[in-house]
């Protein structure tokens, strides 16, 4: 049977804008598309076949309903799911290259600390939950905000307790920091640093310290360890398992203690990148249960890890959204079959 996975933080709407047509305003033209890093993951995980719990805090609103609809749905527990009596549903404004490239530019109010989001309890989450499973995701963004930063805390101590492996996306998004979007507005010091760039990183690198296995982008790799090198991140966090480094077309490289390896991407014709990480890491833990933790040991095995991870990421580029694009098992075997790596 397979292990539970429990994808705990944001879950928010992308409102997607068009891309870009010279014959038209981009900004005319918008999709509202359920999304949020670990709920992203949380629902491609089930549409693989690997069960899965959301753990979030929404708002008493109808992009919230929305969302745990859309979850329940796919097959995605929602019980743990906290409601905020006030603060609403986040709504992060997308806008897109010509080749589907998707850049985050803002939310569609100007507090980023105003959100439901922001506000999760770690008093009302559900410990029972974590005796009951094998996996915990989680992202970084609510390492922002005190209330779900200190549920984040509790999660990896109860997941630490219970014997979970924990798996942590960086996901950095500067602007749900609040300390980066002030210092963005102020433009009477524009040469002044954000303070974020010290409180950040420190708050990120000390959560780090306590998870089994990282995954982050090229770019971000850069920001937090000023390399791309994965074994050179390990080695500022031996505890690691592993390290996975993604550079979209590029492809993706790891490291573990026994080795580490690259993989080139699939080429193919993106409609919206949004969610391929997500989704990428969905096929990443999907394998990783299915074939047991002692495949992270095996050059071979992390090869083929890794080549499903990244079909699982290519096909859901393919579509607008991230929810909405995420394939089935059987899709992407095909896919995989079709689209041999060389």
């Amino acid at each position: 049977m397979s292990g539970r996975v429990i994808c705990l933080g944001e879950g928010l709407i992308d409102r997607l804008f068009g891309r870009p047509d010279p014959s038209e305003n981009p900004l005319a033209n918008w999709q509202d598309l359920p999304g949020g890093a670990p709920a992203n993951v949380a629902s491609a995980l089930v549409k693989l076949g690997t069960p899965a719990d959301f753990v979030g805090c929404l708002g008493p609103d109808a992009p919230g309903q929305r969302l745990i609809q859309t979850l329940q749905a796919a097959g995605v527990g929602c019980d743990a799911v906290q409601r905020h009596p006030s603060a609403p549903t986040r709504i992060v404004l997308v806008m897109r290259d010509a080749k589907g490239d998707r850049q985050f530019v803002g939310f569609h109010l100007p507090d980023p600390a105003g959100f439901a989001d922001a506000h999760l309890q770690a008093e009302a989450l559900d410990e029972s939950l974590f005796a009951g499973a094998t996996y915990l995701v989680m992202g970084t963004l609510g390492l922002a905000y005190p209330g779900t930063g200190a549920a984040m805390a509790q999660a990896l101590t109860w997941a630490q307790q219970y014997g979970l492996t924990t798996i942590v996306d960086i996901n950095w998004r500067p602007a749900f920091w609040p300390e980066t979007a002030a210092a963005s507005e102020d433009d009477s010091v524009p040469s002044a640093p954000a303070p974020s760039r010290s409180l950040a990183p420190q708050r990120i690198l000390s959560f780090l310290d306590r998870v089994d296995l990282l995954k982050l982008s090229q770019e971000e790799a850069h920001w937090l360890f000023q390399t791309d090198d994965p074994l050179a991140i390990l080695s500022r966090l031996p505890q690691l398992k592993a390290v996975l480094v993604t550079a979209g077309a590029q492809g993706c490289c790891y490291a573990t203690p026994q080795g580490q390896g690259k993989l080139p991407a699939y080429s193919i014709e993106s409609e919206d990148t949004t969610g391929a990480g997500d989704a990428f890491l969905a096929g990443f833990v999907h394998q990783l249960d299915s074939r047991g933790l002692e495949s992270l040991q095996d050059p071979s095995a992390m090869e083929q890890i890794l080549r499903y991870a990244s079909a699982v990421g290519a096909l859901t580029t393919m579509r607008p959204g991230a929810m909405a694009a995420q394939p089935r098992a059987n899709e992407v075997e095909a896919f995989i079959y079709l689209n041999p790596l060389p």
